[in-house]
């Protein structure tokens, strides 16, 4: 295999891979910084062997393997702290001889690895902004600028967030333990926080040449549900796995044979997984008669409801969409939340009425490279027949995504600004 289609072959499996290594490493080092530079040794071993060796069959066992070699190595250099030596490495060492079923274990919803990792990143000493940052950078693989693009914040940014929360769960010795009780609740709502973000960008993938990264969803809906058993009490618990179940029901529909985006009003509903669905739709029940007054995850899951009760694009209750959008603004305000507001208001009372709503975002600090904000104002123009304001917006739009599917969408619809094409499409996806 030639070398660049290993280094290809070897990031695919890190992005596959590295959140399950590093929870499993973190569950044997307690130590999520030392964790991760132990994944990162095992990767540039990786990087060093596989061009020549080949990718092995199962190269998460492999990687794992490479990493607690490296782990018993730094062990007996001594470059552990020194309360730490002789228990892990008489645990490493018998660990050697039977290798735990990595498979089974993450099944276990008590002594869920990914669990323990995103509960013990999600830990109250560090900030809310913190807590997503690194469970992104630990669970989802994800880069820095990924992440920065993310929460639309600098790049730098994120990275001393990453660092600083390292750290601060090291000098705090913080337990790597799924928490009980009432601190289970008082840290449920960053961790919900963290998992509909990472549900999110394997959902829409914000840079790289996917549409969606599939496992990362998987990975959020599993968690999600781990977390509905634990709290069963907790409505937002039941309303984001409604969120997450409604949109993931979407999936085989959403990318063209070519692995293009297809967009929600042009998907075949008859590819959407009712099984999904049907899942989706109870856990939102669940949430509502736990608790009427509804939270921002469970009206985001009614707004997803609306959708998925529509047989056809043309049935869609885009007025009670609307409705749920303003309530879903005055419990959680955000700029991106009245952006889809005013898509919402454009399907239900005419474009000129999204648009006007999108222009007073026009100048929103935080939206300044978010470039659904011309993705919107574009779809918006087309349909005014405002044909060369509409192709400026699409070009933006292609100019500030990182997804290069996403961009030959946009500059596409660039494209038939000029052709006179159908005006029937929405940004949604």
């Amino acid at each position: 295999m030639p070398s660049t289609d290993t280094h290809s072959a070897i990031d695919a499996v890190w992005r596959i891979e590295s959140a399950r290594l590093i929870a499993g490493l973190a569950r044997i080092v307690r130590d999520i910084g030392l964790a991760e530079d132990l994944a990162q040794d095992a990767l540039v071993a990786a990087l060093e062997q596989w061009p020549s060796s080949g990718v092995p069959d199962n190269p998460g066992a492999w990687l794992m393997a490479t990493a607690k070699h490296r782990a018993i190595d730094r062990l007996r250099r001594g470059t552990m702290l020194e309360r730490k030596h002789e228990e892990l490495a008489r645990e490493l060492e018998a660990r050697e001889t039977a290798v735990p079923d990595l498979n089974a274990a993450l099944d276990d919803p008590v002594g869920d690895d990914l669990l323990r990792l995103i509960f013990t990143a999600c830990h109250p000493v560090l900030s809310p902004e913190a807590r997503v940052a690194l469970t992104l950078r630990l669970l989802g693989g994800l880069t820095t600028d990924e992440i920065a693009r993310a929460f639309l914040v600098p790049e730098p940014t994120i990275a001393q967030r990453i660092v600083r929360a390292k750290r601060t769960l090291a000098e705090k010795q913080v337990p790597y333990e799924v928490p009980r009780g009432e601190e289970l609740a008082a840290r449920l709502s960053s961790v919900l926080e963290v998992v509909y973000l990472v549900f999110n960008e394997g959902y829409t993938a914000t840079a790289g040449d996917d549409w969606m990264r599939p496992a990362l969803c998987e990975d959020a809906l599993r968690l999600g549900r781990i977390l509905a058993q634990l709290a069963p009490r907790e409505p937002e618990v039941h309303g984001l796995v409604a969120l997450m179940e409604i949109q993931a029901s979407r999936a085989g529909a959403r990318i063209g044979p070519s692995g293009e985006p297809v967009l929600l009003l042009d998907q075949n509903r008859t590819h959407w997984d009712q099984l999904l669905i049907r899942r989706g739709l109870a856990a939102l029940e669940r949430s509502e008669k736990i608790n009427p007054k509804l939270g921002p995850y469970t009206l985001q899951a009614a707004i997803a409801a609306c959708h998925a009760r529509a047989t056809t694009a043309d049935e869609t209750d885009w007025a009670r969409i609307a409705a749920l959008y303003s309530a879903l603004a005055q419990v959680a305000p955000s700029p991106v939340v009245d952006l889809n507001r005013a898509v919402a208001f454009g399907m239900a009372f005419g474009p000129a009425a999204g648009l006007d709503l999108a222009d007073t975002l026009r100048f929103e600090p935080s939206l300044a490279n978010y470039h659904l904000l011309p993705t919107v104002r574009g779809d918006l123009l087309f349909k005014l027949n405002r044909m060369e304001e509409a192709r400026q917006e699409f070009e933006r739009a292609a100019s500030l995504t990182r997804n290069s599917r996403e961009r030959s969408l946009l500059l596409e619809r660039a494209r038939a600004c000029t052709e006179s094409p159908d005006r029937g499409k929405t940004g949604a996806a």
